[in-house]
């Protein structure tokens, strides 16, 4: 299967590619665009997705190009607006006319995956944005989801880099990803999330879900008014200051990874608009959060501590990150690879910040540490493919955006509020109950790894077997035993506080 699979795959993208007739115009042209445009649509929703990346990208792809990309946001073909009727119909149970006093057949949007009506509500005549899934969508994906693992595994076979990018767990996860956006349920619930933590905002603003007529298929949302971020001209006329809304995009971003921990990931131009209704204070609009992220604690304190060395060009504490994150492989030697980075970074970070683009510099990293078998980490996937959309539109917005210069003082701040006694004691007291657990099982785990030394030489398994259970045990020793420190620390903190 997965042979035919392959080779439909390439008959089906080499045909729409003459088609088109992708070989033979300017690249740098508008009229190229067009033609990649149409081909990108032609051969479904994951290679629009990916068009939608590349829009963003004006420092890999021309100007013009990218901005014919942008139409895939919210320019896609629509379906029928009969068999959207019909949908809506099923899935609310009733006639329209018993939900909306007004309902617009013709869709004033339609993207990959799903388009958007507008409407107005019978009982309280608010406007809103109906939100309907594309017939028969699901098996659409699953054909084209099944290309990309086909083609993930042959690059796997044939190219030996490949195995340090991961490429067929990022596969995977991103078909996770891009099945759970086909549930409109699921987008419902991460528009409320999102709207509850910045419910206070001055710069983001999120669009009220209505429960009572959202299912898997429909999604109704408040209806929103703003500008496009990348319409520069409009953003001028009515008056915005760029330069304050790029930064207030990288604010946002920062928000949502380190402060909420749970952050939209499909942060394209279709998706972000500039509010009209706060141009005071350069605020967004965000819709479809049907893609969202989030990491582990872990993993937050390490991407913190990773762009705060990367900042102040501690290579080698980056060196050290790299390993006992396992970003590299763990017998790596911290000085050759300190030594890499450093002639890696050095002649980037020679520029001024505002010149200095992440995503330029994830390639440079990737190029410079292959000998050590640098991994692109599949949790992270989504982190990277959101911060190269954040970073893309402020640089369209306002060329000189100095990410690095807003992220350094925020990331410094989170840092040290990691281990203010107060977050701490928070921390304890909400997980009181899995620390105590984990605490009482230390005592057998302690006993049980000596056992395990004692009986090496008894060991039928493999020394590399041995080394790796070991090391858990070992890993999972120390975690505990980091628990009950913070634990005692935080009582005695607690204590002495309330004397």
């Amino acid at each position: 299967m997965t042979v035919i699979n392959i080779i439909f795959g390439s008959l089906k993208i080499s045909f729409y590619s003459l088609k088109f007739k992708l070989f033979v115009k300017k690249k740098d042209s508008q009229e190229y665009g067009t033609r990649l445009r149409k081909t990108l649509e032609s051969l479904g929703p994951m290679f629009i997705k990916f068009g939608q990346l590349l829009s963003t990208r004006t420092d890999v792809i021309p100007y013009k190009v990218a901005k014919e990309l942008q139409k895939l946001t919210d320019q896609c073909i629509p379906f029928n607006s009969n068999l959207s009727e019909e949908i809506l119909k099923k899935e609310l149970g009733c006639e329209l006319n018993e939900v909306f006093s007004e309902f617009e057949p013709k869709p004033f949007a339609a993207a990959s995956l799903a388009q958007v009506h507008r409407a107005k509500l019978i009982n309280n005549k608010e406007k809103v944005i109906v939100k309907i899934l594309r017939p028969n969508i699901k098996s659409e994906v699953k054909k084209n989801l099944r290309l990309l693992r086909s083609v993930s595994k042959l690059i796997s076979f044939f190219f030996k880099d490949s195995e340090r990018l991961n490429i067929n767990k990022v596969v995977e996860d991103y078909e996770s990803t891009i099945m759970k956006e086909l549930d409109l349920k699921l987008e419902a619930a991460n528009t409320n999330l999102t709207r509850e933590n910045f419910r206070d905002s001055d710069i983001l603003y999120i669009p009220k879900v209505y429960w009572d007529f959202t299912t898997s298929k429909v999604l109704v949302l408040e209806e929103i008014y703003g500008i496009p971020c990348t319409e520069i001209d409009e953003l001028e006329k009515a008056g915005i200051n760029k330069k304050a809304l790029a930064e207030n995009g990288v604010q946002i971003f920062l928000d949502q990874v380190f402060r909420d921990n749970f952050f939209h990931a499909d942060m394209h131009p279709g998706n972000i608009f500039v509010d009209k209704n706060n141009v005071i204070n350069n605020g967004y609009v965000a819709v479809d959060c049907a893609i969202a992220g989030s990491l582990s604690n872990e993993e937050r304190y390490t991407l913190a501590r990773m762009l705060q060395a990367v900042i102040k060009r501690k290579y080698q504490n980056l060196a050290k990150l790299f390993i006992n994150a396992e970003w590299v492989d763990v017998t790596t030697n911290p000085i050759d690879l300190e030594n890499t980075l450093r002639a890696c970074l050095e002649p980037i970070l020679e520029k001024p910040l505002s010149e200095i683009e992440f995503g330029s510099l994830l390639i440079y990293l990737f190029e410079s540490t292959k000998p050590y078998g640098l991994s692109v980490q599949p949790s992270l996937v989504l982190l990277q493919k959101t911060l190269i959309h954040i970073e893309g539109m402020g640089r369209q917005i306002y060329p000189k955006l100095n990410f690095w210069g807003l992220a350094e003082p925020y990331i410094e701040q989170w840092l040290r509020n990691q281990f203010d006694p107060i977050n701490i004691k928070k921390y304890v007291l909400e997980n009181k109950d899995e620390i105590l657990n984990k605490i009482k099982d230390a005592p057998i785990m302690v006993q049980e790894l000596v056992d395990d030394i004692r009986n090496i030489n008894k060991s039928s398994m493999s020394n590399k077997e041995l080394m790796i259970n070991l090391e858990n045990k070992i890993k999972s020793v120390r975690f505990m035993q980091i628990l009950l420190v913070i634990s005692i620390l935080v009582v005695a903190i607690f204590g002495f506080l309330t004397i």
